[in-house]
């Protein structure tokens, strides 16, 4: 059983499918700063100076319970939702770019045309010729 799972894991699938996973975490991680650092901010100064991180509804406010303990208020992040919506806009589109490209290279890869075959050598034409006349003898 041990070894079943060690030819498994190590199966190239399974390590490419690792990799992707990994790369696309730090990617997400990427697109995220991108939306929350780049986009984001001048969306927001042109809607009037707007965080979008900021945008919430509050549902209840903070308040102190019976034992003088803080309870948090009760929101609703609209705004982060808008980034995470635009996050996901981006890494979606990006995905499909690069599906788009490799799809792309994989129909020129088989539209090329086969190279010719190699010129019969000396030894082939005589051959070729022997049966020709073989077969017109008989």
């Amino acid at each position: 059983m041990l070894q079943e799972f060690k030819d498994f894991a190590m199966k190239g699938n399974v390590v490419d499918m690792a990799v992707g996973v990994i790369i696309g975490g730090a990617f997400g991680k990427v697109i995220t700063s991108v939306v929350a650092d780049v986009i984001m901010p001048p969306i927001g100064v042109l809607l009037g100076g707007v965080n979008f991180s900021d945008l919430a509804i509050t549902i209840k406010e903070a308040s102190k319970n019976a034992a003088g303990a803080d309870v948090a208020a009760v929101v609703i992040s609209y705004g982060k939702f808008i980034q995470t919506v635009i996050d996901f806009t981006i890494v979606a589109m990006v995905i499909f770019l690069v599906i788009k490209l490799m799809n792309s290279l994989k129909k020129k890869a088989e539209e090329a045309p086969a190279p010719a075959p190699p010129a019969p050598t000396n030894a082939e034409l005589l051959l070729i010729e022997i049966r020709d006349l073989l077969k017109k003898n008989s």
